[in-house]
């Protein structure tokens, strides 16, 4: 439900706000950010339920979603197009990427993904998960008598401003189909490279690479780690150069204007090996490679990379030095492979804490969610200068190779890490866990 909010009466304003609250679902357009601040000290007084403000449509109304946001123990109590939607309008209040949920015997657990961290919300009943899982597929156009094989498929949803993208998997488990429900929201969108908090002198030296007239950069990492959001960081610098950009990924993540976008299609062979074979006929300046996950495409990037074209992917290894022989280990040719790589970028992401905890004496519970308000990374960067290129011609090892770099200047994720904790950006804790 809708509501123009043209009162300027409090006492009329109470009671409409009052008979919303029993709405459950309600937007409020503001035609004036006074007048949302107005409404917003009414707001506040309903118990548990949220706002959020955007600015919204032609007419430059402000937005205020408004809806009921559920205790621990209250999503049990939904059903299956109401739980949806509950957890949709939750996940994009409290910038949650992924919901989970998997059947046990008894009961299904949900759980959502916070600043990287798996949660529990609750335990649903299995009759009203059946319930879910039909309106999830009839959303994302699966298959509905389909429950023994993986299904993909994705759909969108409507949030304050925008529209939400959602990417849905499904797989058969002992006691039924476990989905996961990615987010990609816009409003997170593509964030400017000098905002994703890398220190200064990496930050100028991916630019620098990225502005180079060929080559290959790495970025590595486990999933959900950052490394499409800092690629695209990296390309978006390059946008508006007068250069030809064309992406190959599985799938599309971020929308980014003034490029070209393709998305793989296993279906119609149209795979990342392919897919850049076919993209080199397009004279492409810079290519975004999604992944890196064979000889034939690994091959087949750094032979663009040589042949005049900046090539942009990922791998997943744990250190930035360990891409080295892994690309070795896949069949690549060193004396291809040494002369086209310029970098590698290995990344994790650790939460942030709370201004109130960056004080010297501060006191806080570091495995609290409470305790962060937001993540940042913390990378290594190799640049590959002569010294590696000959380490990787003669097929030396991660030790050797990584000696080599410390001498020029390069410092671990641990390194790294420890500067971050100096700075009272986050806690030991978080760094121990996401780095070897």
């Amino acid at each position: 439900m809708d509501i123009l909010l043209a009162l300027e009466c409090q006492v009329a304003l109470a009671i409409l706000v009052e008979s919303a609250h029993r709405l459950g679902h309600v937007r409020w357009l503001c035609a004036s950010l006074e007048r949302t601040k107005f409404l917003g000290t009414f707001l506040k007084k309903v118990p548990d339920k949220r706002h959020v403000v955007h600015r919204h449509g032609k007419e430059q109304h402000f937005l205020v979603q408004y809806y009921e946001m559920p205790e621990n123990n209250t999503w049990e109590a939904m059903k299956g197009e109401e739980l949806l939607q509950a957890l949709e309008q939750y996940s994009v209040s409290e910038g949650i990427s992924d919901i989970h949920t998997s059947p046990e015997k008894d009961f299904v657990r949900l759980e959502v993904r916070l600043h990287g961290m798996l949660e529990l919300l609750g335990k649903i009943a299995h009759k009203d998960y059946e319930d879910y899982v039909r309106r999830v597929k009839f959303k994302s156009k699966l298959k509905l008598n389909l429950t023994n094989v993986p299904q993909d498929g994705q759909y969108t949803f409507d949030a304050p401003g925008r529209q939400v993208n959602v990417r849905v998997a499904s797989i058969p488990s002992r006691f039924g189909e476990t989905f996961t429900l990615r987010l990609l929201d816009p409003e997170k969108g593509i964030i400017p490279l000098e905002q994703l908090g890398f220190p200064p002198e990496l930050h100028q030296q991916m630019v620098d690479i990225a502005n180079m007239p060929n080559g290959l950069f790495l970025v590595t990492g486990p999933t959900g780690s950052g490394k499409t959001t800092t690629l695209y960081a990296l390309l978006s610098t390059q946008v508006g150069k007068s250069r030809n950009i064309i992406t190959l990924e599985d799938p599309i993540e971020y929308e980014l204007p003034g490029i070209v976008q393709s998305q793989v299609d296993h279906t119609h062979d149209y795979t990342f090996a392919s897919g850049l074979r076919s993209i080199l006929r397009h004279d492409p300046d810079v290519i975004l490679v999604g992944e890196i996950r064979d000889l034939e495409t690994a091959q087949t990037a750094i032979d663009a990379a040589l042949t005049g074209h900046i090539v942009l992917s990922t791998l997943h290894t744990n250190s930035a030095i360990e891409a080295i022989p892994r690309l070795l280990s896949m069949g690549v040719s060193p004396y291809t492979f040494a002369p086209s790589l310029r970098g590698v970028l290995a990344q994790r992401l650790v939460r942030t804490l709370k201004e109130e905890y960056r004080t010297k004496d501060a006191t806080y519970d570091p495995a609290a969610r409470e305790t962060y308000g937001g993540r940042i990374a913390i990378p290594e960067l190799l640049v590959v200068d002569d010294q590696i290129r000959n380490l990787i011609l003669m097929n030396e090892t991660s030790d050797a190779i990584l000696a080599t770099a410390k001498k020029g200047g390069y410092k671990t994720m641990k390194e790294w890490g420890q500067m971050v904790i100096d700075a009272s950006l986050t806690s030991r804790t978080e760094v121990e866990r996401v780095t070897v």
